[in-house]
C-alpha cells in the first residue's frame, strides 16, 4: 500500500470513530445556492472558542496520527516565537492562546506500534491541555538542551522539521531557531533530520467531518453578506461607488464580529469600455458588477466570486449573451470538477480541464487553490491567472477530504454589447471526498439583479 493509500485508510479511520461537532446552524451541504440567503445565526465569542477548542483537539487526535505514520516520520519537531508564529504552529494554538508564548515548541512522537502520539509542549505555558509540559526551566534554564535530551532519549529514525523552498506553510523553521536546535542537538542525530513539509502540508489541507458539518454555515454566512452587498440596501445606482461597497462589506463584518482575510474587490464591466472599472467609478443601470469576497470564521475561510447586473429601466432580466456567459462559467466549473482524483497532480487537472473547455469552443482561465485554515490554503494549485501552463506549485497530488476554492474565469462575446469580450469570474467553495467534489453552499447559476432605482 502507498504512502497516499495508507493516509486514507487510516484518516478514515480514525475520523469515523469521531463524535460529530455541535453545528451553529442546521445547513448541509447543496449544490443549489440561494440567492440572498438568511444571514445564519452567529456564535458568541465564547461558543466559537468552545467549537474551536473540540475541533481542534479531534484534529490532533486523528489527523496527527494518520499523517505521521503515512510520511514515516517518528518525531515532529515545531518552533515559533511570540508574535511571529509559523502556520503550522498557528492552527494548533487553542482559542485561549491566541500567540506562542516566548518561544513555543512543540513536539509529536510516534512510539510504534499501537502506542498514542506523544504531544509534548517545550514552553514556560500550557496550551489548554492539549500538549504535554515537558519542560522544567527551574531545573534545565537552557530550552533547547530540554528539547535534545528530550529527542535523544526517544532515539527517533526521522525527525521532521518545517523547511521548504516551494511552499511557505511548510518553511516555518527559520535560520536562527535552526542553528539553536542544531547547536543543542546531539551530533549524531543530525544525519536523520528530513523535511516536515509532508506532514505540515497535510495537517493543514485535510478536513474532517467535524469541520465538514461547519463549513456549509460559515460559506451560507458569506454567501448571506455578498447578497446584501448586491441590493438596493447598498447599491443605489448612479450614486454608490465601487470602492463604497468594498468599505460597506468591512464595516458590515466589523457590525457581525467577523474578518475578512483580504479587502474585498468590486469592480464594473460596462458596455463600450474595455477591462474592469474600480474604484470611485459609479455603479450605472446596464453595468455587470462583480465582487471578490472572503472571511475567516471559526477558523475556517471562505473564498467567492459573484456577479450581479444592474437593470435598466424596464427590464426584468439580464441581457441574454451574460446570461449565457455566467452558463458557461459554470460548464467550465463542471468540467473542472470532473477531472478530480487522487493521486492526479494540479498541473494534470488543469491541463485535462482546459483541453476539455476548448474542446467545446469555451475560453477559460482556471486558477483554482486549496482552502480551509487558510484562503489560498496548503495543497496543490490548479493553475495562476497569469500561468495556465504546469507550474512547481502543481506538481503536488490531489488528496481526498480537502476543500477547493474553484476559481476561473470564461470570456465570452456578448451580441447585446455589439460583441464586447467580457469577464465571467466565479468562484465558489467545495469539497473533494476523494470520489466527487462537491460545492459547500451551492454555486451562483443566476445573475443577482440590482434594481435600477428609477
Amino acid at each position: 500500500m502507498n504512502k497516499r493509500s495508507l493516509f486514507q485508510a487510516m484518516l478514515a479511520a480514525a475520523c469515523f470513530a469521531q463524535p460529530s461537532a455541535t453545528v451553529s446552524a442546521s445547513i448541509m451541504m447543496s449544490e443549489t445556492e440561494e440567492q440572498a440567503p438568511a444571514l445564519p445565526p452567529i456564535l458568541t465569542a465564547r461558543e466559537r472558542a468552545e467549537t474551536e477548542n473540540r475541533i481542534l483537539a479531534a484534529r490532533l487526535d486523528t489527523v496527527i496520527p494518520a499523517i505521521m505514520r503515512a510520511e514515516g516520520i517518528d518525531l515532529w519537531l515545531l518552533v515559533a516565537r511570540e508574535y511571529f508564529e509559523e502556520p503550522v504552529v498557528a492552527s494548533m494554538l487553542d482559542a485561549e492562546n491566541m500567540h506562542a508564548r516566548r518561544r513555543t515548541i512543540l513536539i509529536f512522537h510516534d512510539p510504534g506500534g499501537d502506542r498514542p502520539i506523544e504531544r509534548l509542549t517545550v514552553s514556560r505555558y500550557g496550551l489548554g491541555g492539549l500538549f504535554a509540559p515537558a519542560w522544567d526551566p527551574a531545573k534545565q534554564p537552557d530550552q533547547w538542551q530540554a528539547v535534545a535530551k528530550l529527542i535523544a532519549a526517544r532515539n527517533p529514525s526521522r525527525i521532521a522539521v518545517n523547511t521548504s523552498n516551494l511552499y511557505p506553510f511548510a518553511d516555518g523553521m527559520t535560520v536562527s531557531q535552526n542553528g539553536g536546535f542544531l547547536a543543542a542537538l546531539p551530533q549524531k542525530l543530525h544525519q536523520r533530520i528530513v523535511s516536515g513539509e509532508g506532514l505540515a502540508i497535510r495537517w493543514l489541507e485535510t478536513r474532517t467531518p467535524a469541520e465538514m458539518e461547519l463549513y456549509p454555515s460559515i460559506v451560507r454566512t458569506a454567501h448571506a453578506v455578498i447578497g446584501e452587498a448586491f441590493s438596493a440596501a447598498v447599491i443605489k445606482p448612479g450614486v454608490t461607488t465601487a470602492e463604497q461597497v468594498q468599505w460597506w462589506y468591512r464595516d458590515r463584518l466589523l457590525q457581525l464580529g467577523l474578518h475578512a482575510w483580504f479587502h474585498p474587490s468590486v469592480g464594473i464591466q460596462r458596455r463600450g469600455v474595455k477591462g474592469m472599472l474600480e474604484g470611485a467609478e459609479v455603479i450605472r443601470p446596464g453595468d455587470l458588477v462583480w465582487t471578490d469576497f472572503g472571511i475567516t470564521y471559526l477558523r475556517l475561510n471562505t473564498d467567492t466570486q459573484h456577479l450581479a447586473y444592474v437593470l435598466r429601466p424596464g427590464e426584468r432580466d439580464a441581457p441574454m449573451g451574460l446570461r449565457q456567459g455566467l452558463a458557461n462559467s459554470n460548464r467550465v466549473q463542471d468540467i473542472l470538477t470532473r477531472q478530480f482524483a487522487v493521486g492526479r497532480s494540479g498541473n494534470e487537472v488543469l491541463a485535462l480541464a482546459r483541453a476539455e473547455a476548448q474542446s467545446f469552443g469555451l475560453d477559460p482561465a482556471i486558477y483554482s487553490h486549496p482552502i480551509g485554515l487558510h484562503g489560498h490554503g496548503a495543497g496543490p494549485s490548479i493553475g495562476f491567472w497569469d500561468n495556465q501552463n504546469a507550474d512547481p506549485r502543481g506538481n503536488r497530488l490531489i488528496g481526498p477530504d480537502t476543500a477547493w476554492s474553484i476559481e476561473l474565469t470564461s470570456y465570452s462575446n456578448v451580441p447585446e454589447w455589439g460583441g464586447q469580450r467580457v469577464d465571467f469570474r466565479a468562484e465558489e467553495n467545495a469539497f473533494f471526498d476523494g470520489k466527487n467534489v462537491r460545492f459547500i453552499d451551492g454555486r451562483q447559476t443566476k445573475l443577482s439583479l440590482i434594481p435600477s432605482g428609477v
